[in-house]
């Protein structure tokens, strides 16, 4: 079963609007990461040599709050794709400017980007009205913005109503995503190993659960870790640990008959964030010190259990990787998993930003562009905005 891709339409002469993720971190006008408009690429090439009339993109970028702000536009990334496509891109003043119609109907144009979607807060209260003038501009809809299909937007889940079945397809990376993540769910080649970090139990509370019945193992890193040595009777010092995630922690840990989920047993630890680091052989972290990273023994006991990886799932890092006194253990653990031969998928946010940054992304066999939405997706096994693409069989 496979999403509905444009690949075997005849689009010649159509105009096509397709939903990208350019959500891409922008500094003083300069893009700091291309990542997720580099991914789009594949899917705006394939449609460019299709002979289409015009391609309309649309994309959010940060959240305004349904205000105009000049530091949000996607100016940097019409001038980006311009470059990349060598062609020109031309901005529109807002997603639902009136001159958009005219601009359309100019043959010398091919391609058009329209303002940041969220400079309208009907963008994310799903307005059925602003879906519809969306789709009115075009014949076809294209999602191709994976980060954002867990999200009832108007521009990837009302819009669809406006188009027929037979006018509405996955992008290509939409494609790549899902194909990634129901083999990582569906059918993993065992053993299956997991490797979750970053935020508080609460926010994975309902993955962790759903991994835990998959999973072979859940290797626990990042802040993540101390409410479950805490739930275990650890001291964790200072480290970040609120009550309602030790209780969560303990449910977790009852339920966990197979003894899947691994700890680290030794830490990274510092007064604060910016003092000096010192590394703890010890699983009990003393009061006025908080665990900021994983330790060298819990390396090496991940990296056992990696290696032995037929398919592997990693989500947020495991410690403040940011900080270069607290990147060791995340990018270790990018390094095991870049060398093994197992079928491995980072799931977004915080771990593509740690992958990129330990330069073994090419070795990785899918990195997500979506943090958020590969998470429901494994809570879920599905998403709303790819459900209402409706699957053929």
């Amino acid at each position: 079963m496979g999403l509905k891709t444009f690949e075997e339409i005849d689009l010649e002469g159509k105009k096509v609007i397709a939903r990208f993720d350019f959500n891409v971190p922008i500094r003083n006008g300069e893009i700091l990461d291309s990542t997720r408009i580099d991914f789009a690429l594949p899917t705006i090439k394939a449609l460019l040599e299709k002979n289409i009339s015009k391609l309309i993109m649309m994309s959010h970028l940060g959240r305004p709050d349904g205000q105009i702000k000049p530091e949000l536009s996607l100016e940097p990334i019409a001038t980006y794709l311009a470059e990349k496509l060598g062609t020109e891109v031309y901005l529109s003043e807002s997603a639902t400017d009136s001159g958009i119609k005219t601009l359309l109907n100019l043959g010398h144009i091919k391609i058009v980007l329209l303002e940041n979607l969220r400079f309208h807060s009907e963008e994310t209260s799903g307005d059925n009205e602003f879906a519809q003038t969306l789709a009115q501009y075009a014949d076809i809809y294209i999602n191709d913005a994976f980060g954002v299909s867990h999200r009832k937007h108007s521009s990837v889940y009302q819009i669809t109503e406006y188009f027929r079945p037979n006018q509405r397809f996955a992008g290509l990376l939409l494609q790549k995503e899902i194909l990634a993540l129901e083999k990582v769910m569906n059918k993993p080649e065992k053993p299956f190993i997991c490797v979750l970090g970053g935020a508080k139990v609460k926010d994975k509370i309902k993955t962790i659960e759903k991994l835990l019945v998959k999973a072979d193992n859940l290797l626990i890193g990042g802040a993540m870790a101390y409410p479950f040595l805490k739930a275990k009777g650890f001291k964790v010092g200072n480290s970040l640990c609120s009550h309602k995630d030790v209780e969560l922690a303990k449910t977790i840990l009852q339920r966990d008959k197979g003894k899947k989920i691994i700890l680290p047993i030794d830490h990274i630890i510092a007064k604060e964030p910016n003092a000096e680091a010192e590394t703890l052989d010890n699983i009990q972290i003393q009061d006025g010190f908080s665990g900021f990273d994983i330790g060298p023994k819990t390396i090496d006991k991940y990296s056992e259990i990696l290696k032995s990886g037929k398919t592997i799932f990693w989500n947020g890092p495991m410690g403040l990787f940011e900080n270069k006194n607290f990147a060791n253990g995340t990018n270790s653990i990018a390094k095991i998993i870049s060398e093994t031969n197992s079928f491995s998928v980072v799931g977004g946010g915080d771990s593509v930003n740690a992958i990129n940054k330990s330069g073994f992304s090419d070795q990785i066999s899918h990195v997500s562009t979506g943090g958020g939405a590969s998470l429901e997706y494994i809570e879920e096994g599905s998403l709303p905005a790819v459900q209402i693409l409706k699957y053929t069989h």
